[in-house]
């Protein structure tokens, strides 16, 4: 009886584990309702009945982007925000430009995994461990290679070619989130006080100050 029991715990806490992110879908479609102020894990559904082709359509992905920014790089993102029809389905995707040597600073997606393509290119990637051995795990990448960073671990992505790189991510979620790392700890609002920050990574505050305006 004690080891029946031990089993089905040890079932019912696997398929919660299973379920901790996004449940599977209730119902054939749930197409995002943008107008409902409905407050729920994710998007309300609108009357099926409205559904039209194109809540399940995204055109345009193929387009170049502008890479002249600070960064030399940008995200164009199909989650449930531009597609509705994902509402409740688990997954997304983007499109990254990177112009020579631009990056995607370090990030965390805190509810999805990330699986990345080169379509164009070369990319170094690489993600964190969590602690105490935050471990660099980094791959430099031609076309057609495929790599995977883990929910909720820090990562980046940079082209180390001279020409323009492209890549295509799919993750496992609706609405992945993004935290990038800089932005989070020295722009936040309101900000982190500086001398806490100074602390915590062991640099003068002047350092923290300007880092602060800067992000």
């Amino acid at each position: 009886m004690a080891n029946n029991f031990l089993f089905l715990s040890l079932l019912a806490l696997s398929c919660s584990l299973a379920m901790a992110y996004e449940p599977s879908p209730l119902q054939d479609i749930c197409v995002a309702d943008p107008t409902s102020s409905a407050l729920v894990n994710g998007r309300a559904c609108m009357d099926s009945k409205l559904v039209q082709a194109d809540h399940f359509f995204f055109s345009g992905l193929h387009v170049p982007r502008n890479t002249s920014n600070k960064l030399g790089s940008v995200v164009s993102p199909v989650t449930v925000a531009q597609l509705p029809g994902l509402n409740t389905l688990g997954i997304s995707l983007a499109r990254i430009d990177y112009a020579p040597w631009g990056v995607v600073p370090p990030h965390v997606h805190p509810r999805a995994t990330e699986i990345l393509t080169v379509l164009e290119g070369a990319l170094e990637v690489g993600f964190v461990t969590s602690n105490p051995e935050n471990r660099l795990i980094t791959k430099f990448l031609q076309m057609g290679d495929v790599f995977v960073f883990p929910v909720g671990l820090v990562h980046y992505q940079r082209n180390f070619g001279h020409g323009n790189a492209v890549s295509l991510s799919t993750l496992s979620s609706q609405n992945p989130g993004v935290i990038t790392v800089a932005n989070a700890v020295f722009g936040s609002n309101p900000s982190i006080p500086a001398d806490l920050l100074a602390k915590a990574f062991q640099v003068d505050k002047n350092l923290v100050d300007y880092l602060q305006v800067t992000f």
